[in-house]
């Protein structure tokens, strides 16, 4: 469980915060409209009026207790990067800002952001991936080179083994897990039979996937 501060409540924040307390995380959020903090109050555990770019508004929230604090203010980069910079001044732990594009990434990172993120960049990335193939039902991009893909099983594959395929060596594929409607087997052994019912999660390259669902 962690304690976590959002400021900012736009889509991304929101969205965000909901997550936050789901996952059983203490969230207080932030925002200079208080229709938007009412509407939250519900879904957190504290909710505040003001404006993150006066630093006595920080200073009186004690931003240095959270674990994490995110800053995800929408439009007005300025607003974000003062923020950014007034967080890690007041002793933030850990700064996680939102960025649009590059260059707004490297400020932010200059001003005490320690992590930024593109949500609207990885979000269309993601689909991009996803539906540039027939049978590929979700993405992960761990590293330009790597990624976690769910697949279907490959139908050559029903009843063979893990090992009769000779997955790793053949098709350089990392089974994570075998995923069945809503039940999930990680980890499979080399004896684990295929069934062409099921969905499989694999880490590979890019161009390995493309070997196996094209």
């Amino acid at each position: 469980m962690k304690s976590v501060l959002i400021i900012g409540l736009g889509r991304f924040g929101t969205y965000m915060a909901k997550k936050f307390t789901e996952l059983g995380n203490h969230v207080m959020v932030l925002d200079t409209s208080e229709e938007k903090v009412n509407e939250m109050l519900p879904f957190v555990t504290s909710a505040q009026i003001g404006d993150a770019t006066k630093p006595a508004v920080l200073d009186g929230l004690g931003v240095d207790n959270f674990d994490l604090c995110v800053v995800s203010v929408g439009e007005n980069f300025q607003s974000s990067l003062e923020t950014t910079s007034l967080l890690k001044e007041a002793g933030a732990k850990f700064v996680l800002s939102r960025a649009s594009t590059e260059i707004q990434a490297k400020f932010l990172l200059r001003n005490g952001a320690d992590d930024v993120v593109y949500a609207e960049k990885e979000m269309a990335e993601r689909l991009a991936v996803k539906y540039s193939a027939n049978n590929i039902f979700d993405y992960i991009q761990l590293t330009p080179e790597y990624a976690i893909y769910e697949i279907p099983t490959p139908p050559s594959w029903e009843g063979k083994t893990i090992r009769d395929k000779g997955v790793r060596a053949k098709y350089n594929l990392n089974i994570l897990a075998i995923k069945r409607g809503g039940n999930l087997t990680p980890l499979p052994s080399a004896d684990y039979e295929f069934n062409s019912a099921e969905r499989l999660i694999v880490m590979c390259r890019r161009t390995d996937i493309d070997k196996i669902i094209h």
